[in-house]
């Protein structure tokens, strides 16, 4: 299952769903969340509809790619989405069955985590990372070409494809970008790198976005160990007070529902980074627009460190 997000010609219809209430109930029981409404998060608005009609002019549209975290459904990612979306993108988000806590599909078929069952496999991360990249082809194929599934598919500039995501998600875009050269940059926002990469190295633009934990010389040794293969355009950020959830919609959601997941980003504010940071680095590798924002700190957003592993400090 996927969704997509797109400019559109108008705002008329239902505004998207969230979630179903049954997806948020799994979703909360799948994360141990209690103390609030189990269908809390399929109250949640959103600011698309269902079904408009797609705007723009034929191949011009860059196509982005997101995969959620391992047990994330795609509307984990809905803020970055919209985002994107309302800067011209057309955005795919991937729900990658049998690794979400729930995944609905249009017969009302709900499929739930059965890899969740696999988990404590020694070399699940690589193979997750590795099926991973084999579904975001498949819906790079559906999307572009001369048969794809779209009605609006038409508008997208096959020649601008990239790819983000979170966690897992974020793990598998250099593993994505290895196997499908179509993906021409990617953004690794606070993923383990399970599947190194090779000395051969990526050499189309790659960003690292993540918590402080991921730090040169930190807690996770994989950013360090894959950083000299990434031989193209690279910046590697991380943000003070962030937490795993806090580049996707879940650390807002988790602040609105009354529960600590340890942030010390208030409010919009791990929103309002991951958007700016995303949004910025597409502009430049997918729009050719120069993004000061990417070269040096910003008094804007003092919470993003640029990481120097050379120097093993962030500034």
């Amino acid at each position: 299952m996927i969704s997509l997000w797109y400019p559109a010609r108008s705002r008329n219809g239902r505004r998207a769903p969230y979630v179903t209430p049954k997806e948020s109930e799994l979703i909360l029981k799948g994360k141990g969340v209690t103390g609030v409404p189990l269908d809390v998060l399929s109250r949640t608005r959103t600011h698309a509809f269902s079904g408009a009609e797609p705007a723009g002019r034929g191949h011009t549209l860059p196509l982005v790619v997101l995969s959620p975290g391992f047990t994330d459904p795609r509307s984990s990612l809905t803020a970055l989405a919209e985002e994107l979306a309302s800067r011209g993108y057309v955005v795919a988000g991937i729900d990658h069955t049998y690794e979400t806590f729930a995944t609905t599909f249009p017969d009302g078929r709900l499929a739930t985590c059965a890899a969740c069952e696999l988990e404590g496999v020694d070399d699940f991360g690589e193979k997750a990372v590795e099926n991973r990249a084999v579904d975001v082809s498949f819906v790079i194929d559906q999307l572009t070409g001369p048969h794809a599934k779209w009605k609006g598919a038409s508008l997208i500039d096959a020649s601008r494809i990239a790819m983000a995501g979170t966690s897992l998600g974020g793990a598998s875009a250099a593993e994505t970008m290895l196997k499908d050269p179509r993906v021409r940059a990617g953004i690794n926002m606070d993923g383990l790198m399970f599947a190194p990469i090779p000395a051969s190295g990526v050499a189309r633009p790659f960003l690292f976005l993540g918590q402080p934990l991921h730090s040169p010389g930190g807690t996770d040794a994989t950013w360090d160990r894959d950083w000299e293969h990434l031989t193209g355009w690279k910046r590697w950020l991380v943000v003070a007070g962030a937490v795993h959830p806090s580049f996707s919609d879940y650390d807002l959601l988790a602040q609105q529902i009354g529960v600590d997941l340890g942030s010390e980003l208030a409010g919009t504010r791990s929103v309002d980074i991951t958007r700016r940071y995303v949004r910025a680095f597409f502009d430049l590798h997918l729009g050719g627009r120069p993004q000061p924002l990417l070269d040096r700190p910003s008094v804007r957003y003092p919470e993003v460190g640029f990481c120097s592993p050379e120097t093993k400090t962030c500034t």
